[in-house]
């Protein structure tokens, strides 16, 4: 099995043309990313509220552990039945695994900002919206901590659109099932964890880079930075 996944990665047109590894890695990034953005488009200004005000924690605590009960496929499956084949069943069904870590992450990283800093904000007669401003830049280490969940989830499932004969990496593990060729199961679930690992690396150094009082990248490195060069 493992002879045949190196003989798969070892052959240089598995990664070209419409069917290749490059291709399906995109496609699997692309259902990925719009699943978070659509649970960001939810999670981030649910969460914001809650954090600043501190109302309806119970209800938002409640909402998103029963999306984190819901099975992915299961509610793929359902969705199939009501709005047919296509990228919005699986990726409905993927926003349900972003928002809880997103919410989660952005509401901890409201209610985890100095409370003397807030009030030193109040103090200088900001506005309310200013004020938000400051709790939103204090806030963003445990923003960026909620977007490494949702990310590591999502990549991790959205393995289950080849199961609406969409594209990306899961196509690998189905055929393969279907096939009983299980070197190709074997690359489909390396190609996820490689992918999974590598987003979530970059977002770590995100993290890094927002926490408070984080060295500014020198001149030169921004400037390389800028042009794109290393």
């Amino acid at each position: 099995m493992l002879a045949d996944m190196f003989a798969y990665f070892a052959e240089a047109e598995n990664w070209l043309g419409d069917q290749g590894i490059l291709i399906r890695v995109g496609q699997h990034l692309w259902y990925s990313f719009i699943a978070v953005v659509l649970g960001a488009v939810i999670a981030v200004p649910a969460g914001i509220y809650v954090g600043h005000t501190g109302r309806g924690q119970t209800l938002i605590v409640t909402a998103a552990n029963s999306l984190r009960a819901i099975p992915s496929l299961g509610l793929m499956t359902l969705l199939v039945l009501f709005m047919g084949l296509g990228l919005l069943p699986p990726v409905l069904a993927l926003v349900t695994l972003a928002v809880p870590p997103l919410l989660a992450g952005v509401y901890s990283g409201m209610r985890s900002v100095d409370r003397a800093v807030v009030d030193a904000a109040w103090a200088m007669g900001m506005a309310r919206r200013q004020v938000i401003g400051v709790e939103l830049r204090n806030a963003l280490p445990g923003m960026v901590a909620g977007l490494r969940g949702a990310a590591l989830q999502v990549i991790a499932t959205a393995m289950i659109a080849a199961y609406v004969n969409l594209g990306g990496i899961g196509r690998y593990i189905f055929d393969g099932l279907a096939l009983y060729d299980y070197g190709r199961v074997l690359v489909g679930a390396v190609l996820v964890t490689v992918l999974a690992l590598t987003v979530d690396g970059l977002l770590a150094v995100v993290g890094r880079l927002v926490q408070p009082g984080a060295k500014a990248p020198s001149r030169r490195a921004a400037k390389t930075l800028r042009a794109g060069t290393v």
